[in-house]
């Protein structure tokens, strides 16, 4: 019986030349999604041998997509683009224009028109969200003050690209291309430019307004019966239903992208308290389609335009890594943040991915993009995909190099900034056997709660900005910076601080901070914490403090109270005092 494998083919074939170059790429301590992108050029219909069902691929590839920016929702909520809105807003705005008027500039000298420079600057200006992701992950940095930054500039950026998509076709006569048709066969109006931009932003706060207002009280709520049933299957199936039904529906009903449906679709499943659980079930098949996204991705690349055009690709890639990453650190920079997190923040810009995939194909289709600049495009992003994996390497050498040497950017980082230096209004008795409190994120805030509850004094380090002025306003000395600066810990009086207490989970920062602290106050004490039973007993080999591991903490409470209640007091409290010896 005659049948269609072409899907099986793609599945087959695409797989499993995933699986060889992703394992030489790992190897070689590339990113395992550099051979994901070899696998599909060695698929495509630019190259010679097997080749795999384009549309099909394009289709898989959407679907990557909407699960991974519906992960990326669930772990990053609406409060915590709040939290960083003052940098990640006014930031991604102005690296955006930045950006595309270096691209602009770049097609003008190639002789392209006006529109063509738009759409390809604007191609050039968004970096990939799946990237930032894996690169975080892969370095822990995920719950960092750093890469919420990263991440809630990253969603900024794509909010703006979702308003681009939509206003490009009905703007495409304007800069030079062709009008796309409508459904009755006319062709859109300039004069309802200011129309479909109203319509659009009323759509787009209508479906954020619903998704925030009313999602996030009925969909935990339909989590919590299904769970009740004890099926898995049906738990599951739930969580990939609204991760792939709301991506649909806000796309149909809002002419919002799938990918900012499943996103908002994950900050939903979020507010539930099966969160942990739903992002457990559904990784599986988040990891399989994201290695559909690379290799379909790697499909659209024709190879040809290295050799045809070499030296618009290493000026199409030096305005990615070089441009981008210049302007961004200036920006963060500027807004006062430390120099680790402008350094985080450029790394994480200097690459392109799928939202400039996305945009090249509509600008191909408007007639505002050739099929030379969609391959520079293609091109860049493979290029600085593959040397994104360095250039967050090279975060921490040049961090140490330009602090030693550049007067500049030490200046802009620290000189006149209020929130780097404690208030005059601090009492100096006060500044005298304090605890020096690193760290205001979840563990931080329990501390500083019980801190303030028992009478202890305490001077609060964090590295955000929002979280230090909110601290200030409620009366509580704290200091914006990086601990890992002297000048930081300096201006949190550590010289006569009693304790150092480091609730922020990083083993290599930790250790330079206790460094520091212990060259300018020998006789303090540190207590430190980190998520990995590794770590722990490393820094506990190295006697650098008291250390405390969130698992084993957890297990040690829960047992003790488990002996209060059975009334094995003796127990309970053998059990307490050999955690205290840990």
């Amino acid at each position: 019986m005659p049948h269609d494998v072409s899907l099986i083919v793609l599945l087959a074939v695409g797989f499993g030349l995933a699986l060889v170059f992703g394992y030489i790429a790992a190897r070689l301590r590339l990113p395992p999604l550099v051979g994901y992108l070899i696998a599909g050029i060695l698929i495509s219909p630019n190259t010679p041998g097997v080749v795999a069902d384009m549309h099909l691929a394009n289709q898989l590839a959407e679907l990557g997509v909407m699960f991974l920016m519906f992960g990326v929702g669930m772990h990053f909520s609406f409060s915590d683009l709040l939290a960083v809105r003052r940098i990640a807003i006014p930031g991604a705005i102005l690296q955006i224009a930045v950006a595309t008027l270096m691209g602009m500039g770049l097609a003008a000298l190639w002789g392209w028109s006006l529109g063509s420079g738009l759409v390809f600057g604007l191609c050039l200006s968004v970096a990939s969200t799946v990237v930032l992701l894996r690169a975080l992950e892969s370095r822990g940095l995920m719950e960092s003050v750093n890469g919420r930054i990263a991440i809630g500039w990253l969603v900024v950026e794509d909010l703006v690209m979702v308003l681009v998509l939509v206003l490009l076709p009905p703007m495409a006569v304007m800069l030079g291309g062709e009008a796309p048709v409508s459904a009755h066969g006319a062709t859109a109006s300039l004069d309802n430019i200011w129309i479909t931009i109203g319509i659009t932003l009323a759509k787009v706060i209508a479906f954020i307004a619903l998704m925030l207002v009313v999602g996030r009280r009925v969909f935990p709520k339909f989590l919590l019966l299904v769970s009740r049933t004890g099926s898995r299957e049906l738990f599951t199936l739930s969580v990939v239903a609204a991760a792939v039904t709301i991506a649909y529906g806000s796309y149909v009903l809002f002419g919002v992208s799938f990918a900012l449906g499943a996103f908002f679709a994950g900050m939903v499943v979020r507010e539930s308290d099966f969160s942990h659980r739903a992002e457990t079930e559904t990784l599986p098949l988040r990891e399989t389609f994201s290695i559909l996204f690379f290799v379909s991705v790697g499909m659209l690349f024709n190879p040809s335009i290295l050799i045809e055009h070499p030296l618009q690709v290493l000026g199409v890639v030096a305005v990615i890594v070089v441009g981008k990453t210049i302007a961004a650190m200036a920006l963060v920079l500027f807004f006062r943040y430390p120099l680790n997190t402008a350094l985080t923040v450029g790394a994480s810009l200097a690459q392109i991915g799928e939202f400039s995939f996305i945009l090249a194909s509509v600008g191909l289709s408007l007639k505002l993009l050739t099929l030379e600049g969609q391959n520079l495009i293609l091109a860049g992003a493979l290029i600085s995909i593959t040397l994104n994996a360095a250039v967050f390497a090279a975060i921490e050498p040049a961090q140490r190099w330009i602090r030693a040497r550049s007067h500049l950017a030490r200046m802009l980082e620290r000189s006149g900034d209020p929130l780097a230096m404690l208030p005059m209004s601090v009492d100096n008795t006060y500044l005298n056997g304090q605890v020096v409190l690193v760290g205001h994120g979840g563990v931080g805030r329990s501390i500083a709660k019980t801190f303030k509850e028992q009478g202890i004094k305490y001077v609060v380090v964090d590295e955000n900005r929002e979280i230090i002025e909110a601290l200030r306003a409620q009366d509580i000395p704290a200091v914006s910076g990086d601990a890992c600066d002297p000048a930081v810990l300096i201006q949190a009086h550590i010289m006569q601080a009693s304790m150092l207490v480091v609730s922020t989970a990083d083993v290599f920062d930790v250790r330079r901070m206790v460094d520091i602290a212990r060259t300018l106050n020998p006789k303090i004490e540190a207590v430190l914490c980190t998520d990995s039973s590794a770590e722990a007993n490393l820094l506990e080999q190295e006697k650098i403090g008291k250390v405390f591991m969130a698992k084993r903490a957890l297990a040690d409470s829960m047992t003790e109270h488990v002996f209060h209640r059975l009334g094995l007091e003796t127990a309970a409290k053998s059990l307490h005092e050999t955690g205290a010896a840990h």
